[in-house]
């Protein structure tokens, strides 16, 4: 998919939250407990394997003011990348 904003190379990631094997709306929920345990300007990084996170995660951050940076495929899974607003 051409619109999947891939993330930057370099992240310095403050902590990882892993959310694989959980479905929606799990994952979203964990994110938002995550985040609340960072500070503003660090990153989050989101391992899962839910494919609606997709589309959750990214829309979560532009109404809770928070940056997203994108998204990195691996083996079996997917990572996200969220910076704390």
């Amino acid at each position: 998919m051409s619109d999947i904003l891939q993330a930057p190379d370099g992240l310095t990631v403050a902590h990882t939250l892993d959310a694989k094997g959980l479905s929606c709306p799990m994952p979203l929920l964990r994110t938002k407990k995550e985040i609340g345990k960072i500070n503003s300007g660090d990153v989050l990084e989101i391992l899962g394997t839910d494919p609606g996170s997709r589309n959750d995660i990214p829309g979560w951050c532009s109404r809770s003011g928070h940056e997203y940076l994108g998204e990195k495929e691996d083996s079996g899974f997917i990572r996200f990348f969220v910076k704390k607003g």
